[in-house]
């Protein structure tokens, strides 16, 4: 009898933000006024709210007070990164899985769209890409440079300079739920707004012409990568005893190729890879790795 064929991660993955973004799409149709349940940037019931991490700051910043609701919203993000570092990256945002579905140049047939950065799979340099280019990108890594922390620091600065929150405007996550919902206007109450064509544009120039949108634009992955750098549970762990390139000498790196958008290494070899808070736990590195040498254990050691 064959055993029965293990379910990747992807799919898992898969099936995980479809199920979210459904719950949260059915909850907000049923909503008398489309906004009670709202979405993955606001969502809750009554009194119990939470917020975006970086929506939560901006609306601070915006307001020039302390907004309790925000606050503790923060609070609760704060605890879910420490446990689950960045898995809402690779989980629950929907902006992977789309990029996966929208054909873009290069496009493979496990989603990686080989623009991620200068280089390509296995940190060598993709198709076209000068060699000149790779060797920056790489000693930008190298020193822990990533172009998401001053874009955080440009939408927190554009904040504070225009008094509301800009980012929420060209948000991903935002704007999947806005033009879910004004799709359903259209067909429930016929309510036909330039909004219906303007969202998924701006959705589509996001994901599928910034093809790098997640690995050097997101200020929301910048910002909770930072909280992730507490993370303690569930990290990537490689088992040297069984990895075939520390017991047999083999040229593998096959973890690390996996890691296409955020080139963590889980050996910790690589000197141009990003570091544990980057990852976001997408299990892409336990199933490229033919000796089961990866884990993501409870607590790590």
């Amino acid at each position: 009898m064959r055993p029965r064929p293990r379910i990747k991660a992807k799919d898992l993955r898969a099936l995980a933000i479809i199920t979210v973004v459904a719950v949260i799409a059915v909850a907000g149709m049923f909503n008398s006024a489309l906004s009670g349940a709202g979405n993955l940037s606001s969502f809750g019931y009554g009194l119990i709210s939470a917020v975006c991490p970086l929506g939560a700051v901006e609306a601070m910043i915006a307001a020039n007070t302390v907004i309790p609701r925000a606050l503790l919203s923060l609070g609760v993000v704060l605890l879910l990164a420490v446990l689950f570092g960045r898995a809402f990256c690779a989980w629950v945002c929907p902006a992977p899985l789309l990029q996966r579905w929208f054909p873009g140049r290069r496009g493979t047939k496990n989603g990686s769209s080989g623009q991620d950065g200068p280089d390509g799979e296995g940190g060598q340099p993709g198709p076209g890409a000068p060699a000149s280019d790779s060797r920056a990108y790489r000693l930008m890594r190298s020193v822990g440079f990533d172009s998401r922390y001053i874009v955080l620091g440009g939408a927190l600065v554009s904040t504070a300079a225009f008094g509301f929150p800009v980012f929420c405007l060209v948000c991903p996550v935002g704007l999947v739920f806005a033009t879910i919902f004004a799709v359903f206007r259209l067909f429930a109450f016929g309510e036909l707004t330039v909004t219906l064509l303007a969202f998924p544009i701006i959705l589509v120039l996001e994901l599928v012409v910034f093809r790098k949108w997640c690995t050097r634009i997101c200020p929301l992955g910048a910002l909770v990568s930072l909280m992730a750098a507490a993370n303690r549970f569930f990290r990537v762990s490689w088992d040297e005893s069984k990895c075939l390139e520390a017991t047999q000498g083999m040229r593998c790196s096959l973890c690390h190729k996996a890691c296409s958008r955020e080139k963590v290494d889980p050996r910790g070899k690589e000197p141009a890879a990003r570091g544990p808070n980057s990852c976001t736990k997408c299990r892409e590195c336990t199933d490229a790795c033919p000796a089961k040498a990866i884990s993501f254990p409870f607590l790590s050691e």
